[in-house]
């Protein structure tokens, strides 16, 4: 079965957009119809950039996530040069792992929380009063992780980061009942590039490719999950 999404004259930011994942949420919601502001620190010019800005409806914002002041002026920009914004897709986000918890370096720790979880606090925090005068109702997708569910070994704060991420999705949906849906998506292991040159052993048929895990977060913004907030989505297939 076919599905087919139409979110013409919507207005969808997307953080973490130069990455794999984020520029895949990108393309899906432009094939949709909808006006994308693709928020990054990483410039479209950069070698490690994925973000098409070529595409039709795809407009770049530069910005750090984790800077609040940064933020605030990108969600101004946006709502400004398209008169609203309707969805939220918090994609930014990164990995560290490998150390126990007595051998990771408190600079690790903060990249991870400010990353993963800041960039989602902040651009939720700035774009929910824009979202709640949405005339559809607004909504925000936001990343966890299938790691955040247990404790494990190697990556401690990135698990206990991807498990504030669910507990603050929830903690929005709860807050604007009626108002803003609010929803996160647990990967696992995503197929990047980044991925397979990290991995090179591992079973990549296995991985989920960015622009399923893409489908998933149009389907959240959607009319069809209309009675769904403060979910969060397992997208991990066989991985």
């Amino acid at each position: 079965m076919n599905v087919t999404f139409d979110f013409t004259d919507d207005v969808a930011l997307v953080t973490g957009a130069s990455g794999a994942l984020g520029s895949a949420v990108c393309e899906e919601f432009a094939e949709a119809g909808a006006t994308v502001a693709a928020a990054d620190m990483v410039a479209p010019d950069d070698e490690d950039a994925e973000l098409d800005t070529d595409r039709e409806r795809v407009h770049f914002y530069e910005g750090d996530c984790t800077d609040e002041s940064e933020v605030e002026r990108v969600v101004s920009e946006v709502t400004a040069d398209h008169d609203g914004l309707d969805y939220l897709a918090n994609i930014a986000g990164t990995w560290r792992g490998g150390t126990p918890i007595e051998e990771t370096d408190a600079e690790t720790f903060d990249l991870l929380f400010d990353v993963n979880l800041k960039t989602m606090f902040l651009a939720s925090k700035h774009a929910l009063p824009h979202l709640r005068e949405s005339a559809g109702g607004g909504a925000i997708v936001s990343v966890s992780a299938r790691s955040s569910l247990e404790g494990g070994e190697g990556d401690g704060p990135y698990r206990a980061s991807k498990a504030g991420v669910r507990l603050l999705t929830e903690t929005i949906a709860e807050e604007h009942t009626g108002e803003v849906r609010a929803n996160a998506v647990m990967p696992s292991v995503i197929d990047t590039p980044a991925n397979r040159e990290m991995m090179p052993d591992a079973d990549h048929d296995k991985w989920v490719d960015p622009a399923d895990i893409a489908e998933t977060v149009l389907v959240l913004c959607s009319d069809a999950t209309g009675v769904t907030s403060g979910a969060a989505v397992p997208v991990y297939g066989e991985a």
